[in-house]
């Protein structure tokens, strides 16, 4: 955005704060990252006239940002102080660069693109720009606190909401957290006489929750992640998870399978009369197929599974095939995980869990599984489910519990029977032959 040529009250009050460490929680079109940068200007150029060198690094969300925060934030304002400055673009890493501008002293600012291996090299008072939206921000987080240990380097801290659960979130909403915070709504900042008209805007944007969240200010978890917190935490029970405890009734099972890298899950679920308990979650990581079909059978044999879902999209092909051979055509249901199929299974997990009809096991890693799905706009319109690959997994738990849910919302059928005379050999023959039954689980003679 272009700046405006005079600062309004809640940009002065930010500047003035020298806090160590400063967050800023601005609304959209309100000029936090022109206020920031100018900020680091004014810190190199003291220090410059002082005859000391200052360093400053812009941690971005992407390139573009990070270019875009050097050409229309820092150089903007060495020009208008006229300052003298050479712009270069500095080699990082193999596939990075740092776009820099150096003052003649030897102070600089620098803009790159986030990321944790990135970020742990730093040794300079840092900016993080957007931080809600980088990816992964706890892992930069803890890559980047150490550098800022020294006590005459400043820490400063920008963006818009991004829900509930991240590292931004706790920077804000921590009573014991050491930041000086300043939150600026398009209200508040219209009321300093910033030039905006809020109905447009409120009009433009067209979506309730992403009003509240990009120009209010408000941690609203449901506007991202497909399971907010809040939804998780309500279905969390103690004694789930607990194969000891399962109890014998009807089994529902859930299996996400992976070759390589991601982890294969097995979810299963008791059905209790109504509320599906989370029995177990079996996990693997590069598990040969032989291996994993084999968890599935012991799965099998341990509960009176009524029906499994199982991932059929590519590799999983085989091990459908061979799971059906082994334990029935109609307990093994094949599912290709298509976008509209995904969203499917999505939604059947989070209905029960809205109506409680769900209970798992309070564990972290399964927590963060169940938050890692994002809702986004597709192109059609429609919500695109997405998730980030990270060293847990590929929110692998989520979609094992999402198969098992699935499967017992499909039901089960109960047999009945009807006792039939025995067959005999020829009527001079009083000998009864048995019948083999084969209906129903573990038919035999």
């Amino acid at each position: 955005m272009a700046p405006d040529p005079v600062l309004l009250p809640y940009q002065r009050s930010y500047l003035k704060d020298a806090s160590r460490f400063k967050a800023g929680m601005w609304s959209r079109q309100t000029g936090k990252t022109f206020t920031t940068t100018l900020e680091a200007v004014i810190d190199v150029l003291e220090a410059e006239a002082a005859g000391k060198q200052r360093r400053w690094t812009i941690l971005s969300v992407s390139r573009d940002r990070a270019l875009d925060a050097m050409e229309n934030g820092v150089k903007l304002h060495l020009r208008a102080f006229q300052a003298a400055f050479e712009s270069l673009d500095v080699p990082l890493e193999a596939d990075e660069l740092a776009h820099l501008v150096r003052l003649p002293g030897g102070s600089y600012i620098r803009a790159v693109a986030s990321k944790p291996a990135t970020a742990r090299g730093m040794s300079d008072n840092l900016i993080l720009d957007e931080f809600a939206h980088h990816q992964d921000n706890r892992a930069i987080w803890t890559a980047l606190f150490p550098v800022i240990s020294r006590r005459d380097l400043k820490l400063r801290v920008i963006s818009t909401p991004n829900g509930k659960g991240d590292k931004f979130y706790e920077i804000m909403t921590d009573p014991d957290s050491p930041f000086s915070r300043h939150v600026v709504t398009i209200y508040d900042a219209v009321a300093d006489g910033l030039d905006r008209d809020i109905e447009e805007l409120r009009r433009g944007i067209g979506d309730p929750v992403a009003w509240r969240q990009e120009f209010c200010c408000e941690f609203i978890d449901e506007a991202s992640a497909w399971l907010p917190y809040d939804l998780i935490d309500a279905c969390e029970e103690p004694n789930a998870g607990d194969p000891v405890r399962y109890g014998g009734g009807p089994c529902y099972v859930g299996m996400d399978i992976a070759a390589r890298g991601d982890l294969t899950v097995i979810a299963v679920l008791e059905d209790t009369g109504g509320r599906l308990w989370c029995r177990e979650l079996v996990e693997m990581r590069g598990a040969p197929f032989a291996e994993q079909l084999a968890a599935l059978d012991r799965v099998m044999r341990d509960y009176r599974v009524v029906r499994c879902a199982m991932d059929q999209t590519g590799m999983g092909e085989m091990p459908v095939e061979e799971a059906r051979r082994r334990h029935g055509q109609y307990r093994i249901e094949g599912v290709l995980l298509t976008a509209s199929r995904k969203l499917d299974l999505a939604t059947c997990l989070k209905e029960a869990m809205e109506d409680r009809r769900l209970a798992i096991p309070p564990s972290q890693d399964l927590r963060t599984d169940l938050h890692a799905v994002q809702r986004v706009p597709g192109a059609t319109g429609a919500p695109r489910l997405v998730a980030e690959r990270g060293p847990a997994g590929h929110a692998d738990r989520f979609w094992a519990l999402a198969l098992a849910v699935s499967a017992a919302a499909t039901g089960h059928e109960r047999f009945g029977y009807v006792p039939v005379r025995l067959r005999r050999a020829p009527d001079d023959d009083p000998t009864p032959r048995p019948v083999r039954v084969t209906a129903g689980f573990k038919g035999g003679l």
